[in-house]
């Protein structure tokens, strides 16, 4: 009986060894799994951590950013790509014609086959308003040489652009008003050298031209200058209350001779309101849109300057004549360095074309707004506003 029953224990406690190992090793089996899989998961933590703060850089450029695959197909297009070329859906996974439908793009990107890369190529974008891209590109290649992607970035060169376009507009236009008043200088005194100055007559009209295309000239370097100075923000303000009736005087004090010549009342409806400006350019101000008034208002007309008190804090300040009036179209215009509504008559009349420009840096400088209205044939009202005047203060003009 003994044998049995020492073999039945022996079998049972080998079975109990067994499933205690079986337990043991599913135990074991599933902490390694558990491990795994938490190793798994902090990888995938990781892994999106790393693709959130490369969107976030990605998207913090100021440039466009467009990375393709090897099939030219778009992986990623940062935020700043889809402001420069107005997309606002998901374009992951389409080609670049499909996304923004711009052959020469795809174009430059075909290129990158042969040169590799393309630095500072220049991308006019047409539509409402013209815009222009700089565009550095890049083809990514694996170890073995094979293409692997590609990769663009976009600068926006619009305002560049449109600097350069007024730059060369201003030297041309400097160059014009200048060539003209010292040809006809040149010539008259070349004319006097040959023998005119031996006719008194002859002489003395052709020495009155010198003189006014001198003057001319003068006026002009002086706009230049001061608008210049305007632009740069070098110019200080003085800042402080002046009473707006007094200073309007002043300046039709200054313009009645000029007034008189051509038969011109000079009406003076200025209230006795106080403005924050400062004075001397208050009065440049008035006497550039008041010189427009009489320079091209009609002989026996008249010239009024007024204002009032706005309910936002402002004055409104307005100078009026009665001559032919602007053109809707040119209204927007008129306040552009150099621009003239009627060239020929301006040039006769000795304009710089840089007065309204001076009076909207100054007026916009001094916290306040410029604007004209006009109706052919009845006349043309200039407008600007500034703040009621109560304390003094430096400021530098902007």
């Amino acid at each position: 009986m003994t044998w049995p029953i020492l073999t039945a224990l022996s079998l049972a406690a080998l079975a109990a060894l067994h499933f205690w190992w079986r337990g043991r090793f599913a135990r074991a089996r599933q902490a390694a799994r558990s491990e795994v899989e938490a190793l798994q998961d902090e990888q995938r933590r990781a892994a999106q951590q790393i693709q959130t703060q490369q969107e976030v850089l990605f998207n913090s450029m100021v440039e466009g950013l467009l990375l393709l695959d090897e099939r030219g197909r778009i992986q990623l297009a940062n935020r700043a790509f889809a402001s420069l070329f107005g997309v606002t859906v998901d374009i992951r996974g389409r080609t670049l014609l499909e996304a923004v439908r711009l052959h020469e793009l795809a174009e430059l990107v075909s290129s990158l086959d042969s040169q590799k890369q393309v630095l500072g190529y220049e991308l006019k974008l047409s539509g409402l308003s013209e815009r222009w891209l700089q565009i550095n590109a890049a083809a990514i290649f694996n170890g073995n040489g094979e293409r692997h992607g590609t990769v663009l970035v976009f600068h926006e060169l619009t305002r560049l652009k449109q600097l350069e376009s007024a730059r060369q507009e201003f030297v041309a236009n400097v160059s014009h008003e200048l060539r003209t008043p010292l040809s006809l200088i040149k010539g008259y005194v070349e004319t006097l050298l040959d023998g005119a100055r031996d006719k008194p007559e002859v002489a003395t009209k052709f020495l009155q031209t010198i003189d006014r295309n001198a003057e001319r000239l003068k006026l002009l370097i002086e706009d230049l200058l001061t608008i210049s100075e305007l632009e740069s923000g070098r110019v200080k303000l003085n800042l402080q209350a002046v009473t707006l009736g007094p200073v309007v005087a002043k300046v039709f004090e200054d313009f009645k001779a000029r007034a008189d010549a051509k038969s011109m009342r000079l009406i003076n409806q200025a209230p006795d309101l106080a403005v924050r400006a400062d004075a001397d350019r208050l009065e440049q101000v008035l006497g550039n849109l008041i010189d427009n008034a009489i320079k091209y208002g009609r002989a026996k007309g008249t010239v009024t300057v007024g204002g009032s008190a706005r309910d936002d804090g402002q004055v409104e300040v307005f100078v009026q004549d009665d001559g032919p009036g602007i053109p809707p179209e040119a209204l927007e215009r008129v306040f552009e360095r150099f621009y003239r509504v009627d060239k020929a008559r301006s040039r006769e009349q000795g304009g710089t074309g840089l007065g309204l420009a001076i009076v909207k840096h100054i007026v916009q400088g001094q916290g306040g707004r410029v604007w004209a209205t006009s109706e052919p044939g009845i006349g043309t009202t200039f407008y600007f506003t500034l703040a009621q005047g109560t304390s003094t203060l430096q400021q530098p003009l902007l």
